[in-house]
C-alpha cells in the first residue's frame, strides 16, 4: 500500500467520523479503509484510533499524526497543482542552444517576440557551433543544422538552411561575375573553417538536377561568420553563407548574389528536444514559435 494514500484514507476517516463514511467518500470498501489505517499503525508501532462498534477516538499519538498528515497532504496537493500549472502554462527558465551565425542574425526577433507573449518565462541562449549534449548540459531546446543521429533527441523539422554565394558590388566590378561554379577557382573565396578538421567545407551548386562541386580558395579563412561577412562587404572575396542572413545584405545593396541561377547547398535544420523528458509548456510553445518563424 502507498503510504501517502493510507494517510489520505486515515485523514478522511477522522474527518468523517467512521470507516463506513470514509469508504463511501473514497470509493473503497470499509474493510479496505480499515486495512489502510492498520497498515499505518503497524508501521508506526502504535495505535492511532481507538475503535468500538459505535464510535472512534483519536489517541494522543493519532491526534498529532493526524495534524501532520493533513499538512503533508495539503503540501502534496499544492506541489501537484504547481506542476500541473507549469505544464499548462509556460513558466520558468528555458535554456536554448543554437549555432552562432543563425543565433546572432536570425534568433533575436523570435526570442523577444516569445518573451513578450510569455511573461512567466526566462530564457538563456547559448550560441556555439560545437557539439553539445542536451541531457548533460541541461538544454531544453537545441537548434541544429545538419543531419540528426540517434534516438536521444526528438527532431521538429524547420526550413532547410539554404546557402547562397555573394560578393560586394566593388568586388564584382573589379574581378567580374562568375557564370559557372567552375569559375570560382579563379576568384578569392572567403572560406568557413569548421572547428572540426573532419568536417570539410564544400561549395556544391546545382542546376537542372546536376550538381557541381566548386574548388575554392582564398586569402581568408575563419570559423567566425561575422569576420567573413565583413570581408565580403569590404570587397575581399566571395562568401558562401545562409540565405536567411544574406537576404538583408542583398536588399540593402551591400552585397549582390553570385551564381543566381544555381542553387547553393542546403542542410536540414531542426529544433531538438530531449526524448527522455516530457515536454513542458515552455518547451512546446517555444518550438511552436520556431516553426512559425522558420518552418
Amino acid at each position: 500500500m502507498d503510504r501517502l494514500t493510507s494517510m489520505g484514507v486515515f485523514v478522511k476517516a477522522v474527518d468523517l467520523g467512521s470507516f463506513a463514511s470514509a469508504a463511501s467518500a473514497t470509493g473503497l470498501s470499509a474493510q479496505m479503509v480499515a486495512k489502510h489505517v492498520a497498515r499505518l499503525e503497524d508501521r508506526l508501532g502504535t495505535t492511532l484510533l481507538n475503535r468500538t462498534t459505535r464510535r472512534q477516538n483519536l489517541t494522543d499519538v493519532g491526534r498529532a499524526y493526524y495534524e501532520r498528515c493533513k499538512h503533508i497532504l495539503a503540501e502534496t496537493e499544492a506541489a501537484d497543482a504547481i506542476a500541473q500549472e507549469m505544464h499548462r502554462r509556460p513558466h520558468g527558465l528555458l535554456r536554448i542552444s543554437a549555432p552562432v551565425s543563425f543565433g546572432t542574425r536570425c534568433l533575436g526577433p523570435v526570442m523577444t517576440a516569445y518573451l513578450a507573449r510569455h511573461e512567466g518565462v526566462e530564457t538563456e541562449v547559448t550560441l556555439s557551433d560545437r557539439y553539445v549534449d542536451a541531457m548533460e548540459d541541461g538544454f531544453d531546446v537545441l537548434i541544429r543544422i545538419g543531419a540528426v543521429n540517434g534516438t536521444a533527441l526528438i527532431a521538429t523539422p524547420l526550413r532547410p538552411y539554404k546557402m547562397i554565394a555573394c560578393a560586394s558590388p566593388a568586388y564584382v566590378e573589379a574581378r567580374g561575375m562568375p557564370q559557372a561554379p567552375s569559375e570560382l577557382a579563379a576568384h578569392d573565396c572567403l572560406d568557413y573553417a569548421y572547428w572540426s578538421p573532419s568536417v570539410p567545407c564544400r561549395w556544391v551548386f546545382s542546376r537542372d538536377g546536376t550538381s557541381t562541386e566548386a574548388k575554392v580558395s582564398g586569402r581568408l579563412r575563419s570559423n567566425d561568420w561575422g569576420t567573413l561577412l565583413h570581408a565580403a562587404r569590404e570587397g575581399f572575396g566571395i562568401v558562401l553563407g545562409p540565405e536567411l542572413v544574406l537576404a538583408d545584405e542583398i536588399s540593402s545593396g551591400r552585397l549582390v548574389r553570385v551564381l543566381p541561377h544555381h542553387e547553393g547547398p542546403a542542410r536540414p535544420m531542426n529544433a531538438l528536444t530531449p526524448a527522455n523528458r516530457r515536454p513542458t509548456a515552455k518547451v512546446r510553445t517555444f518550438v511552436d514559435a520556431l516553426v512559425a518563424a522558420f518552418g
